[in-house]
């Protein structure tokens, strides 16, 4: 299948600023079942210079950093995709205690992966929901987190939330409902409570539906030795496959935001997005 990705964001601002050096994380990332064949950015404002880079958890980032005042920076990020047919229960677990909870890393993997399994308290009320699901489960690493997706989309509520930060794990739990980034963040740390090490990942999911309206989305990945790094959507309920975009994973939310820079100056900001996935 060929897709293409228009994503146009727009700030807007009632004074002329200074805008500070910029990360923008617009590019797909590149798989052995997605082919990123073409990308491009467009600034409205010129830069003063511009530098793909690879940050800290292997994403690849366009740095970009200013001399102009201005009232207004908008980004046109375009993409070409082909992707190959994916089967994401492909893998074996390896080794065999990996299959059953609780395992435990290696001396090694806890140090790769130290970030990605920093816990967070929960509640009680939370933990004995996880560990009914847990329990019917049989224990089973993979099973249990296939049927917490799947049971977290039948329970919550997913709404649009523009901005901001992912709410605590309790609070979207006691409403019932979040933004595609707060069901993940809940789950992330649910799965981290169980020494499993989870990671946000934000990107863009292409489905059919006859009133197309993308947003960015959000969704999770675990790592368990077999399977690498695998993705799980709770907003949908499923596994990813091919038609779940990755383009920024972090050990935190704040690491995959689109746009990250300050300003200087006093001005209030507006920001306008607008997101086209066709598929050809």
């Amino acid at each position: 299948m060929h897709f293409k990705i228009i994503h146009e964001t727009t700030y807007l601002f009632n004074d002329s600023v200074f805008l500070e050096p910029h990360y923008l994380r617009f590019r797909p990332k590149q798989t052995s079942f997605i082919n990123v064949s073409n990308f491009s950015l467009t600034l409205e404002l010129e830069p003063e210079g511009h530098r793909v880079i690879e940050d800290e958890e292997h994403n690849v980032v366009d740095f970009y950093w200013f001399e102009k005042l201005t009232k207004g920076l908008t980004i046109k990020a375009e993409s070409y995709l082909q992707t190959n047919t994916y089967n994401p229960f492909n893998f074996i677990i390896h080794p065999q205690q990996f299959n059953t909870l609780p395992f435990t890393y290696s001396e090694h993997q806890n140090q790769v992966l130290n970030a990605s399994l920093q816990k967070i308290p929960l509640n009680q009320e939370l933990l004995n929901y996880a560990d009914a699901i847990l329990d019917a489960s049989h224990f089973n690493s993979v099973t249990f987190v296939t049927n917490l997706t799947s049971q977290i989309h039948k329970d919550f509520s997913v709404e649009y939330r523009e901005a901001g930060s992912p709410l605590l794990p309790e609070h979207t739990f006691w409403m019932k409902k979040g933004s595609c980034r707060d069901l993940s963040w809940m789950q992330i740390n649910i799965l981290r409570s169980y020494g499993i090490a989870t990671r946000f990942v934000s990107g863009y999911f292409y489905f059919e539906t006859e009133k197309p309206n993308y947003e960015l989305h959000a969704w999770i990945e675990i790592f368990i030795p077999g399977t690498g790094w695998l993705g799980f959507d709770p907003s949908h309920g499923i596994l990813t496959g091919n038609t779940h975009f990755a383009v920024a994973s972090s050990a935190v939310p704040e690491n995959t935001m689109p746009v990250s820079g300050g300003i200087r100056g006093s001005s209030t900001s507006k920001m306008l997005t607008h997101l086209i996935i066709e598929k050809k």
